[in-house]
This record gives structure tokens, sequence and C-alpha cells, in this order.
């Protein structure tokens, strides 16, 4: 039953023709004329043409396009739609870019995909097209998304290159300077300008940074660490309270540990070497720490502290004794690089050039999640995959099964590969079984990511899908090798006539080809049959 008295600002609302929307803006550091002002102005006059009136504006600044990590503002306009809270039925955004610039074009439709699904159109004030649903607008907007993403790859491509080329000029690139060094800035013409403090960065684009060496008093700490460990003999952790005990602290105000020593006494840059891409994250991607043939390196780019008979005469402790660390040890070292990082994985161990790998935690205590746990530390990332993973191994040996005498029952002949597991079926057709579990994306939603073997190029795919819980078989989708054009294959959680026509609720479809033995035909055929 409705309520007589009505509040007056729904009142002025139901009588107000205008249509209410909300305006989403996004700035990154591309150029002004991507300001978030200039984007809401340009926006606010589309709204004043098209009669709508902007209640609310969700504000990204200082965010890139690339995922929806950090973009809050995008995520509580998803949040409120999804949840039925929102207050409009227009969104507004500037363009396609704006809304994204994600590295698959999927995704951004998926976001404005789950707007439509709540009855709440988007709209790109300033592209040239109306984003109506039409097939002109959509195969534009997908081309105006590709070419966004197109953008941003375009351009971490140039700025690698930019920054591969001062590094070979010997200039340093990004990061504090460490302890015992300082950056100082130069000019074009190299002449000095200044010291750069911690925080202080460069303002003029033609100025370029050095190291150089730091305060007496580091410089010698420096030398202690190297002429301790080198010619007494001292480990990491006898240097550090050596140093702790004198009152020593680091550059920034902490007592030494022995993570710390360890890292003045492997990195380059003491001998006056500038390396970079040692690890990369291109395009918002995950951390990835590179082989040395892919590092970028200008060797005695600046002033050395150490010489470089004695960096390697420690080098060559650190590799020897590396063969002969016991479990404390191990873990120790472990104990070091969370204090220094705060987190850990596997890349971040690797990438002490001669301490002990990620694989030799694994080889010793059975797992990294295990040395994990005996030093207290618990990642942030969701390791469930791993015993998710275990599980469907150990059911795939019995759908094969199943679905080798399914086919023998109905008079089918089938051979199995006992390496790959490939299947021949009355020697027309081969079908391999995959089983593909389901992933929570950041908004909520599942996917179940299908990857086609292309070394085995089976003629049938049988993807079997879990259920979110990853406990059970949701469905199965057969898939023709020759209608499968892509090696990966993105399934959501409802996909259309197209593919839901390769969707069937058990394997007797896989029986029903091998029934009828005409591949070609019932593949053709399976959109109909469903």
């Amino acid at each position: 039953m409705l309520s007589v008295a009505s509040d007056s600002k729904s009142q002025t609302r139901s009588d107000d023709p205008l249509r209410v929307a909300a305006e989403y803006v996004r700035m990154s550091t591309d150029h002004q004329q991507y300001s978030t002002a200039n984007q809401s102005q340009a926006i606010r006059e589309y709204a004043a043409r098209h009669g709508f009136r902007i209640e609310k504006t969700y504000e990204d600044s200082g965010k890139s396009g690339l995922n929806l990590d950090d973009r809050d503002a995008l995520k509580r306009l998803i949040e409120e739609v999804q949840n039925g809270t929102a207050e409009f039925s227009t969104i507004l955004v500037y363009d396609v870019s704006r809304w994204g610039r994600f590295q698959d074009a999927d995704e951004s439709a998926y976001y404005e995909y789950i707007c439509k699904r709540a009855g709440i159109s988007v709209r790109y004030c300033a592209e040239q097209f109306e984003n109506d649903g039409s097939p002109v607008s959509t195969i534009v907007k997908g081309v105006k998304r590709a070419m966004a993403g197109e953008y941003s790859g375009e351009l971490s491509v140039k700025v690698f290159a930019g920054q591969r080329r001062l590094i070979e000029l010997g200039y340093r690139q990004g990061g504090p300077a460490g302890y015992g060094l300082r950056r100082q800035l130069i000019d074009v013409n190299g002449s000095v300008k200044a010291e750069l403090i911690r925080g202080e960065h460069k303002s003029i684009q033609t100025d370029r940074i050095v190291l150089v060496p730091g305060p007496d008093d580091e410089i010698d700490t420096i030398r202690f660490i190297y002429d301790a460990f080198v010619g007494q003999g001292k480990s990491e952790a006898e240097i550090a309270e050596r140093l702790n005990g004198k009152g020593i602290v680091t550059d920034l105000g902490r007592p030494w540990s022995r993570a710390l020593v360890h890292q003045i006494l492997i990195n380059e840059k003491y001998i006056g070497n500038n390396v970079w891409n040692k690890c990369s994250c291109k395009l918002k991607g995950r951390r990835i720490y590179n082989p040395p043939e892919r590092w970028v390196r200008h060797d005695q780019a600046f002033e050395p502290i150490v010489d470089e008979d004695r960096f390697r005469a420690a080098q060559h402790i650190i590799c020897e004794r590396c063969k002969r660390y016991s479990d404390e040890e191990l873990l120790d070292v472990l104990r070091g690089l969370l204090e220094q990082h705060g987190y850990l994985s596997g890349m971040i161990i690797d990438e002490l050039e001669c301490g002990p790998s990620s694989s030799a935690y694994r080889t010793r205590f059975g797992s990294l999640i295990r040395a994990y746990e005996l030093i207290g530390f618990t990642p942030d990332r969701d390791f469930r995959y791993i015993e998710i993973n275990r599980a469907l191994r150990r059911m795939y040996p019995d759908l094969i099964m199943i679905a080798i005498r399914g086919i023998q029952e109905i008079g089918g002949l089938v051979r199995q590969d006992l390496f790959t597991d490939l299947l021949t079926v009355n020697d027309e057709f081969t079908a391999s079984l995959c089983l593909v579990r389901a992933q929570e994306t950041m908004a909520g939603s599942f996917r179940w990511k299908v990857r086609f073997d292309a070394g085995l190029r089976p003629d049938i795919t049988v993807a079997i899908r879990m259920n979110q819980m990853n406990s059970a078989i949701l469905d199965y989708y057969l898939l023709p090798r020759f209608e499968m054009e892509s090696a990966r294959l993105a399934l959501a959680e409802n996909n259309g006539i197209a593919l839901d026509a390769y969707r069937f609720d058990s394997l007797d479809m896989l029986f029903e080809l091998a029934a009828r033995s005409q591949l070609m035909e019932v593949s053709h055929e399976l959109g109909s049959i469903h």
C-alpha cells in the first residue's frame, strides 16, 4: 500500500521531466584534455542537450584504466548497480577510454553489461556514435575498446624503450638510491644542479639523475660490511648485530637485519654498475622477475664505493655457502626477506642472485606455503586454488574412464593415449577432456577459462565446468576445433545462444558422436540438438 504522505524531494523528482543520470570521470596522467573538470563539463553539456539531470558523480583521479583494482569509484558504481541501490537510469562517460583501457576488451564490455542487465544504460558523450545497441554501434564500440587497450600497450613499449635507452646511457631510473648513495640531478649538458632528497623528483623533462657516493659515515659502513664479510668471515647476522651494537642505523633510521646486510653485499650499484629490469610489471599485470639476459645494464656508470675484486669475492662466498644451508638458515633467509619486503613470494626468493632458490624451499619443506607457515607468514593471496587443482587432478582419471565406458557401451571403439589422455574414437575423431575450475572475478561474478591444447589439436575439446564452489560438475561444453579459433576461451555464467549451443548436462552428446561416427555433420548440428 502506498503512503499518502510522500517526501517532497521524491515528489519534485517525479514531476521533473529530466531523466536522472550519474557521471563517471577518470584521469590517469594522459593529457590535460582528460582532466576530470574537462570531462565533467563535456558530460554536462551532453546531459543538457539530451534531457538528463546529473545527480551523482563517481570520480577516479590519478587512476590507471588498465584494470579495476585501484578504481574505487567505478567499483562503487558497479556495486550500487548490482545491489539495486543506484538511483539513476543512465551513466554518462566522456568516452570509451575513460570507462577503461582494459587489455581484454571483453572485460570492458562485461562491466557495461552488468549495468545493462540492471536496466541502466551507459552513454559515451564525446564519441561519434550512440551506444544504442545497434550493429553499427556494437562494432564501433568494440573497435574503440580494442584501440583503448592497444594505446596502453603501445605506450608501454615506448616508455620501456625510452627507459632502456637512459639506463644504457648511465642514468638512474626510479627508486631510492639506497644506503651509502644519493641521487644527483644534472641538466642536459651534464652539469650538476642539486642533490635530491628522498621523495623529491625532477621537474624538468630533460634533466637526468645519476647516483653518487653518500655521506662519509655511510660509505665507511658499506666498506666495513664488505671487510667483515670477505676479510673476517663474518656472517650477515653477525655484521648486523655489530652495526646495531654501535648504534648505526640504516638510511631509513631502522636497525640493521641480516637481509639488509645481504642486500648491500649483492647489489652491483656499489661497484658503480647501473642494472635495471630485473623485475617488471607491465600494464598492471603480475610482477615478473626476469632472467639475467633480459636485464638492462651499464657497467661502471657511477663512482664505485667498493672495488670490484672485493665485490666478486663476496659473491663467491655467498654462492658457495648457499650449498650448505641448514633448515633454520633457510628459514632465517625467509624471515629477513619478509622483514625487508613486508611479504613473500617465490619471485622475491629467487631475486637473491646467489641465495637459496624457491625450489630449494619446495624440496626441503614440501612447499613454499609450508615454509611460510614455519615463520608465521600468511600470504594475502588466496592459495585455495592449489588444493582445488589437486582435487581436480584426482577426479580426472575417473572422468576419462566414464567417457571410455560410455563410448564402449554404445558400441563405439576408443583408444586412450596413456601419456596425453587423448581419446581416439572409431578412428574418426579425437577428443580431449578438460576440467575447468570456477574463478571469481573482482566484480563478484564467475569465469571459467578453457585452454585448448595447441599441441594435441583434438577435434573436440570437452570442457567440464565445475560449480562455483568447485565441488561438483556443473555442465559440459563440447567445443569442435574448427569452430574455436582462439587458443583460449573464457566462459561466463551466461554465454548467450552462440556458445550455449555447445552446452550439455552430461557426456551423452559425446557418446552420440561416437555412435553416429559423423563428426563434421554432427558438430554442425550441435546448435539444433541442444
